[in-house]
């Protein structure tokens, strides 16, 4: 039997997961509170009543949707890749614990020989007047 058409294999977040996910939540969580957040205030007409209840549904829909998305990304660990994921690396400390790559000159990340000091505090760098 042939795979249905719908079937995906997606990378990183499920968006169609997040989407059905804030739509189900939404209506779950949001009539409640639509419903309560409705007593306290004087809704005389059913413009006023669809209007209120749009107004606050948008807010729980809002709510819901970034939650269900950082859920999602979270579960997957796509937020580990990062920029910064990588300076914690083993592999590309050296004895002095520099991070970066050597490139063919044997300068490490573009420095120089005009500034022999690239990683180390301003305070400590020679300063040039």
């Amino acid at each position: 039997m042939p795979d249905p058409v719908e079937t995906t294999d997606p990378e990183g977040v499920d968006f169609t997961w997040v989407m059905q996910t804030t739509f189900v939540l939404t209506i779950l969580l949001g009539a409640p509170i639509v419903a309560l957040a409705s007593i306290p205030a004087t809704l005389p007409t059913w413009e006023a009543r669809a209007s209120f209840a749009i107004r606050v549904g948008a807010i729980v829909w809002l709510v819901v949707a970034i939650g269900a998305f950082l859920y999602a990304r979270r579960e997957t660990g796509e937020n580990q890749s990062g920029p910064d994921s990588d300076l914690d690396s083993e592999d590309d400390r050296d004895d002095a614990g520099n991070v970066g790559d050597t490139e063919q000159d044997g300068n490490r990340d573009g420095e120089s020989a005009a500034s022999p000091e690239p990683h180390s505090p301003p305070s400590e760098r020679s300063s040039e007047t």
